[in-house]
């Protein structure tokens, strides 16, 4: 008898780990700054591991088709080097490379799995935008890691099971792109809850510094692999996604409701002043919770005032960018700098400074835009700039190697900022319009209709670089300024507004100084 009433208080160990985890977390009531530190740590580490995941398969194309380095351009190159040739000493593990990829079609192959990838991730996004705002997004993201990393590992499977089908790899490919489209509308949809527009834009510029991490996490863990065999290049990081979404599902909090967390006073008096102005008349909590509850579906979260242009805009802003993400590297190599030639691997180093210039041009956009609370201003300004920093890196970059180095950091800059504010700030912003009245469901719906636009731009610019590149690489530069420069164009109607808003801001507050002097004047 005596176990029978001790039952009720042992009932909570059945539990889930990650519930009572939660629970706990609650119950010790955490300051909101510890909560948001929690978040922006476990984000950043769980989107840099969906980059890192998705850098391999550009590394270990080198294993596939060892002579995939050599197909492209159809130019006489008679390659020189500043250091000393790459060494031969991986041949015995490279071999031949991999069949089917080792063919004279190998190239062509390797470039089919990248379109399918970014095709089928582009296509997800609309859809996991979609399911974000309708689940749990602790689960949801938990799921697509877990799932990216099991298709990532199922690839590399194919080195020991001898696998040469290339639709094997093309169908895990497709199916790892569409897990890889949960990560990016659940994260942001996540620190866009726990942070206001105050402060978003810096915040989330400094955060988005997980694409780089990722990004070089991704190409030393499967360099350092790749003489192991090159399955484990693929093996190894998608355990580490699959281990980060076990820390997703223990440790973090997807809203500040979910660990009874109470918001910054501003942003109650924020919201009281949206629903003010909207003439709104029920009570603030009763009107919050019954929007909540209600998700924002996929054609109205277009007609979000915004939404569209931005979307847009970032096709062409992700054109480009995607563009030297694929091929910049190979540009290196093939452009003769102080009469020399780079080596692949002196090249891919090379290449990262577009990406460290990047990470400032996130920081900067996003601080720009906080102070100006200007983000078309910020967007377009950047796009437009790197119209001038495209044609000097392809017309000096040749100089010399502290030229090349300079004029590609400022590209980063120009090209990866606005990509960077569209993707996170943007997004979040949009997904909390004034027009949802407080509805936060819209945030995960929002950031997948904007990124998944401009991952279909992601694909299209790599593909096209492909083609155009064997003709004139000075033809490639032409089409990335063009895309630029639509970019920019496409924010023209949000950048009069905001340049209107700013001189009505000005001019109203140029006349309250005016009416408060006024009485001192008469006395």
């Amino acid at each position: 008898m005596g176990s029978e009433h001790e039952l009720p208080a042992d009932r909570s160990y059945s539990k889930p780990l990650g519930i009572r985890f939660l629970e706990y977390i609650k119950k010790a009531k955490l300051s909101y700054e510890s909560h948001q530190a929690i978040v922006l740590i476990v984000t950043f580490f769980a989107y840099a591991s969906y980059h890192a995941t998705r850098k391999t398969t550009s590394i270990v194309k080198s294993a596939l088709d060892p002579q995939s380095s050599d197909v492209g351009l159809k130019f006489p190159w008679r390659i020189t080097y500043l250091s000393a040739p790459e060494s031969k000493g991986l041949s015995w593990v490279l071999g031949d490379g991999w069949a089917p990829f080792n063919g004279s079609d190998g190239t062509a192959l390797l470039g089919q799995l990248d379109v399918a990838f970014l095709s089928v991730y582009a296509l997800g996004m609309y859809f996991s935008g979609h399911m974000g705002d309708r689940m749990n997004l602790r689960i949801f993201l938990t799921v697509g890691m877990v799932g990216t990393g099991l298709f990532t590992s199922l690839f590399g499977a194919g080195y020991w099971a001898k696998i040469h089908s290339f639709y094997y790899y093309l169908i895990v490919q497709m199916i790892a792109g569409l897990f890889q489209s949960t990560g990016w509308p659940s994260v942001v949809a996540v620190v866009g809850k726990w942070f206001g527009k105050k402060k978003r834009g810096l915040i989330m510029g400094i955060w988005n510094a997980h694409t780089s991490v990722g990004n070089i996490t991704g190409s030393l863990i499967a360099s350092a692999l790749l003489s192991y065999g090159w399955g484990w290049s693929f093996v190894v990081p998608g355990l580490l996604i699959a281990f980060m979404g076990l820390v997703v599902f223990f440790f973090l909090p997807v809203s500040p409701e979910s660990v009874g967390a109470y918001r910054e006073e501003d942003e109650v008096d924020s919201l009281r002043k949206n629903e003010e102005e909207e003439g709104v008349t029920e009570p603030l909590l009763g009107s919050n919770t019954e929007l909540k509850e209600k998700a924002v579906g996929f054609i109205e979260a277009w007609k979000i005032p915004g939404v569209a242009p931005f979307a847009f805009c970032l096709f062409f802003a992700k054109l480009v960018a995607y563009t030297f993400l694929y091929w910049l590297p190979y540009y290196i190599s093939h452009t003769a700098i102080e009469g020399k030639y780079l080596s692949n691997e002196a090249a891919g180093n090379l290449s990262t400074f577009f990406d460290i210039g990047g990470v400032l041009g996130g920081i900067l956009a996003g601080h720009i835009s906080d102070r100006l609370d200007a983000r078309a201003i910020t967007a377009a300004t950047f796009m437009y700039c790197a119209i001038p920093a495209l044609y000097f890196y392809r017309s000096y970059g040749h100089v010399s190697l502290v030229m090349n180095v300079a004029l590609m950091f400022i590209c980063g800059m120009f090209v990866n900022g606005p990509y960077a504010l569209i993707t996170t700030a943007v997004s979040a912003d949009l997904g909390t319009h004034s027009s949802l009245r407080g509805s936060s469901k819209a945030l995960a719906t929002v950031t997948a209709i904007i990124d998944g636009t401009g991952s279909v731009g992601a694909a299209i610019g790599p593909l096209l670089t492909g083609y155009i590149s064997a003709e004139s690489w000075s033809a490639v530069f032409t089409m990335l300024m063009g895309a630029a420069l639509v970019a920019g164009l496409l924010l023209t109607r949000l950048v009069v507004a905001e340049v209107a808003a700013r001189i009505s801001e000005s001019r109203s507050q140029g006349g309250s100084q005016t009416r408060s002097e006024a009485p001192e004047l008469d006395v």
